[in-house]
């Protein structure tokens, strides 16, 4: 192979390893995930867990009872792959119809040091975010339990106020027995959302795909 075909290769490797690292800290990527289902088919996902409420009230896995839950880990200061989701999640509730009574988006923030419950509240009061979500933070210790339970990545990156926090950006669909239905994939459109969504809730509250 000739030396000019050579350095291309390697100038074209270099420039990957930058766009990967570029998108690992934005948010994009995270460490490849765990499996969600072990080889017996028992779910791996979820768990117990304590964290409080964007009202400040405390909240459990109980939250999860009574609906289909889609559960996304992040932070209020994500600059895109929170706020891409959000708008998706909550352009797909008004596609859910009557079914969106069921439905509701869990917000769980991996950035303890900044997010209060009053910042968290305010965040999702954006009005193109979903109307039916619940927001959750907590001590260092809590946030840890939750995305380990969950099998969730997540890493502060930077110093100073302005840093940033690497984390997993795909959505856990639950089902009404906190248990999981499926995984949503991160840039999932509205439209396929709620064809999930609905797909899962076809098969009953027991629904282990969507």
């Amino acid at each position: 192979m000739s030396r000019p075909i050579l350095i291309l290769i390697a100038l074209l490797a270099l420039a990957l390893a930058a766009m990967t690292a570029l998108a690992v800290r934005r948010g994009v990527l995270g460490p490849p995930q765990a499996p969600a289902v072990a080889t017996t088919g028992t779910a791996l996902i979820g768990g117990p867990f304590r964290m409080t409420d964007q009202a400040g009230g405390p909240a459990d896995q109980r939250l999860l009872e009574g609906k289909w839950s889609a559960v996304f880990f992040g932070f209020t200061n994500c600059p895109d792959a929170c706020p891409t989701t959000l708008l998706a999640l909550g352009q797909a509730e008004p596609l859910l119809g009557d079914k969106a009574r069921r439905f509701q988006t869990v917000f769980v923030s991996v950035d303890p040091g900044r997010d209060t419950p009053e910042k968290v509240a305010a965040y999702l009061a954006n009005e193109s975010f979903p109307k039916r979500a619940v927001g959750l933070t907590g001590d260092p210790t809590q946030v840890d339990q939750i995305a380990k339970a969950y099998r969730i990545y997540h890493r502060r990156n930077g110093e100073g106020p302005d840093y940033v926090v690497d984390h997993s950006t795909i959505t856990y669909l639950m089902t009404p027995k906190g248990q999981l239905a499926c995984v949503i994939a991160y840039g999932a459109t509205p439209e396929q959302i709620a064809a999930k969504v609905e797909t899962a809730m076809r098969q009953g509250d027991d629904a282990q795909s969507c």
